[in-house]
């Protein structure tokens, strides 16, 4: 079988599971769906999230921050000065006192 044929059959198997009426309660999955959580639902974002973490860097003399073996530029104001940096998949952001002072694209090599 084929991952294609799969979600097909599956498919079908959710419907009729989403339509079974309730033993207890009145009505199905379907019907709590469409009455409580549906009305309630808003649209999606218009850019999708991006994961990133945080961490704390100090400023060298040189007047870089070291994130994990690469080396990235920030103003010379800030050497000896803690700086945040938020680190997604592409980027590099530096932040001082919520001010991003520095954007880099995010090196993938060593």
């Amino acid at each position: 079988f084929s991952l294609g044929e799969l979600n097909t059959a599956i498919g079908g198997l959710l419907e009729r599971l989403n339509q079974k009426p309730f033993k207890k309660l009145p009505g199905s999955r379907r019907s709590a769906f469409e009455t409580i959580d549906q009305p309630a639902l808003q649209p999606l974002p218009e850019h999708p999230y991006v994961y990133a973490e945080w961490k704390k860097v100090r400023v060298h003399i040189d007047y870089h921050v070291e994130v994990e073996g690469h080396y990235y530029s920030v103003p010379y104001q800030l050497v000896k000065h803690q700086l945040e940096v938020r680190l997604t998949a592409k980027t590099v952001e530096c932040f001082h006192t919520n001010q991003r002072v520095a954007s880099h694209l995010r090196s993938p090599h060593k």
